[in-house]
């Protein structure tokens, strides 16, 4: 490759940074199409139910203390594609509507850098009725700089101290992919680590990604007495470093500590965060580090360091819930940075419940032997594990073949569940580009089980969704219309079959048996 001389850096002033905010300002909500970034572990409608089961418990105790009037605000930092703001508001309008109790009413902010991403959501159908019901609002945030909300649907500014509920945050894969500081700990001294890029040249032609891709790294380091002076904010954790670690490279989140503290300003009552990343809260897992490798996938990310968050916010009072066994794919966290966060109890019981004793990464890891072992799968296991994912697309698309394969055999009631679950599914949906048609697949299965009403529904779907369908969904769609004595639309969508594969026998027949 062309590359430009090295340079150095401070490892939050590389260009690393600079090309990653211009990769996502480019692609907007493309950066996600075909999990180019990856979206899937942090935005599926397991831990959608999660994150609700949390903010209801919230809402819960704010009612429990008398604060039913007040709106809560919830902003998420880097919302990305939107399917995780989604899958929340679907299943907490749900056990809102279930539990029919007085709680406060809920402003759900879903923000990025990148305002390519806001207006997408603004102009996604999923995200629609939220935002017409005024429960939905949007804004950039710059989490490097802003201290201020501009809210682009209702047109309000959140200032400093303007809220009198405490701030609701949500932050998914978002510490590992904003600047963070790299120091180095070698016997009880504190180090920069100056970073030495190799990159590629800017009119190589490259792609964003690809040179981001292109990066190499190497390190300096240099001693950097500010983190040990007595005004450094965050003095109390750089001294823990100091005296419990030994030849360790660690990521510091000073610029994700900053952002919390300014928004952490914009409430009267301090702010509860639910957060998920590859983040390390025990200090063992900083030990004798080596320097950070970039994690390549679109854009780039690291580890997070949660250590540092939770040491930081505990010392103020807050109460940090992490799980107690270790995480494997994606740490999740709820830390309640309020006054006597132990009262927070339904918060807290949430937590238990839909993290610490079954959550996300435990699904996960799950899924992933699952995934390997469909074709030893009954539909009655398949069924099972969909409805542990809260109806999931991707399984259902990834088990439909074997689904299709199962019905022969399947009963009456396994049928029925079945159905009910593909219609759970598809009223829960977030359309994006992807490699699969899951109205296509959907409509197949529940043409193969004559449920022709409900086929008819996704089949349609699919053909003006698809801007070159096949012959065989306006066959099948002609075969419902049959079922349903619809003639005249059985000949419209057989003739559409035949003017796509003008040899289709079946439909040739069929046509000239109507008349």
């Amino acid at each position: 490759m062309a590359a430009t001389d090295s340079q150095k850096y401070r490892f939050s002033e590389a260009p690393v940074w600079d090309l990653q905010r211009a990769y996502y300002e480019q692609l907007g909500l493309k950066a996600w199409n075909n999990d180019q970034v990856p979206q899937y572990i942090t935005s599926n409608p397991m831990i959608g139910a999660a994150y609700a089961e949390l903010i209801f418990g919230f809402l819960q105790d704010r009612a429990a203390q008398g604060e039913t009037e007040e709106t809560v605000t919830l902003v998420e930092l880097g919302a990305g594609a939107g399917r995780l703001a989604y899958h929340v508001l679907h299943e907490l309008s749900l056990l809102k509507s279930y539990a029919g109790i007085a709680l406060p009413p809920l402003r759900y902010v879903m923000t990025d850098l990148a305002l390519k991403n806001v207006e997408g959501w603004r102009r996604h159908p999923a995200l629609a009725a939220f935002i017409e019901q005024g429960i939905l609002d949007l804004a950039t945030f710059d989490a490097e700089h802003d201290t201020e909300l501009k809210l682009l649907v209702s047109g309000e500014t959140i200032v400093p101290g303007q809220l009198r509920q405490p701030l609701l945050v949500v932050a998914n894969y978002f510490f590992d992919a904003i600047p963070q500081e790299l120091i180095y700990i070698g016997e009880g001294l504190v180090y920069d680590c100056d970073v030495v890029v190799s990159q590629a040249d800017p009119d190589s032609g490259l792609t964003l990604s690809e040179q981001l891709k292109q990066i190499t790294l190497s390190y300096e380091h240099r001693r950097a007495q500010r983190y040990e002076e007595d005004h450094y904010p965050y003095r109390d954790v750089i001294s823990l470093y100091q005296r419990e670690l030994e030849d360790s490279h660690v990521l510091f989140p000073e610029i994700g500590l900053r952002c919390l503290e300014r928004l952490g300003r914009l409430s009267r009552a301090g702010f509860a965060m639910i957060t998920a990343d590859k983040g390390d809260h025990r200090l063992d897992n900083w030990r004798f580090a080596e320097p950070p490798q970039l994690v390549h996938h679109g854009s780039i990310s690291l580890t997070a360091n949660y250590h540092a968050i939770q040491h930081v916010f505990e010392s103020r009072g807050a109460e940090a819930l992490f799980t107690d066994h270790h995480y494997k794919n994606i740490n999740v966290a709820c830390i309640l940075m309020l006054e006597s966060p132990k009262r927070y109890v339904n918060t807290r019981l949430a937590y238990r419940k839909s993290v610490a004793r079954f959550g996300p990464d435990d699904f996960f890891s799950l899924k992933l032997l699952a995934d390997r072992e469909i074709e030893t799968l009954r539909l009655q296991q398949i069924l099972a594990f969909w409805r542990l994912g809260g109806y999931d697309a991707e399984w259902f698309i990834q088990t439909a073949k074997r689904i299709s394969s199962l019905l022969e055999d399947a009963n009456d009631e396994e049928k029925l569940d079945l159905r009910s679950g593909i219609l759970r599914m598809w009223t829960s949906f977030y359309i994006m580009p992807q490699r699969y048609d899951l109205a296509l697949d959907a409509g197949l299965i529940l043409f193969e089980m004559d449920m022709y009403e409900d086929a008819k529904t996704l089949l349609d779907a699919s053909a003006q969704a698809d801007d070159d369908p096949i012959s065989t969904v306006y066959f099948c769609l002609a075969i419902c219309s049959l079922e349903l004595e619809r003639e005249d639309e059985a000949r419209t969508y057989l003739q559409r079959a035949l003017a796509l594969e003008p040899d289709h026998e079946e439909a040739l027949t069929l046509l000239e048996a109507l008349g």
